[in-house]
C-alpha cells in the first residue's frame, strides 16, 4: 500500500491510526484523511517530536498495513483454495 491507497481507503484504516496515536484528535483525523504530509505535521504538534521521527512512524505506520493487508490477502486465497 502507498499513501494514494492510503488516502482512498481513509474511512477504513482511520481507526487504526487513532489506535495508534491516541492523541489524535477526530479534528486531526479530518484534516490528514490519508495525506502523508498532513499526519506528519499533526504527529509533531501532538507529539512534540521532529519531522524525521513523524515521517519514519508514519511511513513504517503504512508498510505494516501494507504487510497485514498482504498476509490477509494470501489467507483468503489459501482458503477459497481449501474450499474449491
Amino acid at each position: 500500500m502507498n499513501w494514494d491507497q492510503l488516502e482512498g481507503k481513509w474511512k477504513q484504516y482511520k481507526g487504526e491510526v487513532r489506535e495508534k496515536w491516541g492523541r489524535l484528535t477526530d479534528d486531526d483525523l479530518h484534516v490528514i484523511a490519508g495525506r502523508r504530509e498532513q499526519l506528519i505535521g499533526r504527529l509533531q504538534e501532538r507529539y512534540g517530536i521532529a519531522k524525521e521521527v513523524a515521517a519514519r512512524e508514519a511511513d513504517d505506520f503504512v508498510k505494516t498495513l501494507t504487510a497485514n493487508e498482504e498476509i490477509e490477502q494470501r489467507a483468503n486465497k489459501a482458503k477459497a483454495a481449501r474450499q474449491g
